[in-house]
């Protein structure tokens, strides 16, 4: 007789005391959006099982102290959001802040639209299905971008979404100098200003967010 091993089970991460330090009066929305991930995560590909037991800790607040970059009243794209990071947590802690989520694959932006921006009432937050380079809009004071492509690539897509003046936030791990040192050869063409590596949420999170953040001339 042939023993079959059990499945794998993984569970979600408790909340962490970080969690209400960073949402505060939002840790609501917070947790609901954590309750939707849950749900319908895996049924729709929007995260891998293997992610629930670190789904506060690497996703929604490694997402949501990178709000601190963004000022009250600024438009934000956030293209390839996926099962929205960053922006999800980034707009419930900037509802004064508009957001514009966009994603090229239909079940995670119906996904978005349908379920968690209605669900969570967030009604500083649009989802646009399709590619950056087919968004409707240019002028976008920040764009920000989580584990889509590397920083040469990324910049050469994001830069033409927006203004003078504005800046882009990539999300990105220890190598984030090295794609910062491919990525200078840009700067003429793509009229790119300075880049920045910046570390948020280290007074909070034990695991704080790297942030390359570039502004543009």
């Amino acid at each position: 007789m042939t023993e079959h091993s059990e499945p794998e089970v993984f569970l979600p991460e408790v909340e962490p005391k970080d969690a209400l330090d960073v949402f505060g009066e939002h840790i609501g929305q917070a947790r609901q959006f954590l309750d939707l991930l849950v749900r319908d995560g895996d049924l729709l590909g929007l995260i891998g099982p293997r992610e629930l037991p670190k789904l506060w800790s690497r996703h929604i607040l490694n997402s949501a102290v990178v709000a601190e970059l963004v000022d009250d009243g600024q438009l934000v794209a956030d293209v390839g959001s996926g099962a929205g990071f960053p922006g999800i947590p980034m707009a419930i802690l900037k509802p004064s802040t508009e957001f514009v989520l966009i994603e090229p694959m239909e079940r995670r932006a119906s996904w978005l639209s349908d379920v968690v921006v209605p669900e969570l009432g967030l009604s500083n937050v649009q989802v646009l299905r399709g590619r950056a380079e087919e968004a409707p809009l240019k002028n976008y004071d920040v764009v920000t971008a989580r584990a889509v492509s590397a920083l040469p690539k990324l910049l050469r897509m994001l830069v033409p979404l927006t203004v003078s003046g504005g800046q882009v936030l990539a999300l990105k791990g220890s190598k984030a100098q090295d794609e910062i040192n491919q990525s200078k050869s840009l700067a003429k063409k793509l009229k790119l200003d300075t880049f920045e590596i910046v570390t948020v949420g280290q007074n909070i999170l034990s695991d704080p967010t790297t942030v390359v953040r570039v502004r543009l001339l």
